[in-house]
């Protein structure tokens, strides 16, 4: 489980692309490798992956091809910048919301608003993954957790405004239009939407059965 809380931006090392799977590693500083272990779960890009070995300071992860397929650490290059995240303890504070790690797909930044103090990314959602999007809802870019603002369901678009912090610890402040960026949406969303939407479904059909048997 990840809160959403990204602890900083550093650099991916050491790619390798076999087939359709990839191999990479990120170098860490010591703090986030303090008492990390083979097998441990880390967010990479919103992206659970497992530790598959460590090497120094660089820790190496594997991605499968369904991976690369839903999310985009298939575009990663030597020495771009990826997020991180270690997987929260029981106890530790959630300043964000809870995450799985299970990206749900990519969005793509459409557009980017930048005044004296802010940032905000306007972000277009996947028509199949827009029912789980509301204003002020829970919504994690790039393993962030962030709020959606003006959410509008006809370009299926919506804002986030990144305070100085964030950008300071993200890599928001260098994307562009056009971007793509992995999206998990609010589980806790998900389950109330799809219950009920299958509640209606039912009744609908009920109403309908019994209609037919008059």
């Amino acid at each position: 489980m990840f809160t959403g809380i990204v602890q900083g931006a550093f650099p991916v090392r050491a790619i390798v692309r076999k087939g359709g799977a990839l191999s990479y590693a990120v170098d860490l500083p010591e703090p986030l490798r303090a008492g990390l272990k083979l097998g441990a779960s880390v967010s990479v890009d919103g992206v659970c992956q497992t530790v598959a070995r460590l090497d120094g300071s660089l820790v190496h992860f594997d991605a499968n091809d369904e991976t690369l397929r839903v999310t985009t650490l298939g575009s990663l290059t030597e020495g771009a910048l990826a997020h991180v995240e270690r997987s929260a303890r029981q106890g530790d504070e959630n300043g964000g919301h809870v995450l799985s790690g299970h990206v749900d797909g990519t969005a793509q930044i459409a557009g980017v608003e930048r005044t004296a103090d802010n940032l905000a990314l306007v972000v277009r959602v996947p028509t199949e993954l827009s029912r789980y999007v509301f204003n002020k809802g829970f919504i994690a870019l790039q393993g962030a957790s962030l709020t959606v603002n003006r959410w509008d369901e006809e370009a299926l678009t919506f804002r986030v405004n990144l305070i100085p912090e964030t950008l300071r610890l993200t890599t928001f402040g260098d994307k562009s239009v056009g971007d793509r960026v992995n999206l998990e949406i609010d589980r806790q969303t998900q389950v109330i939407v799809d219950t009920i939407d299958r509640a209606l479904r039912r009744a609908l059909q009920g109403r309908g059965g019994a209609s037919g048997a008059q």
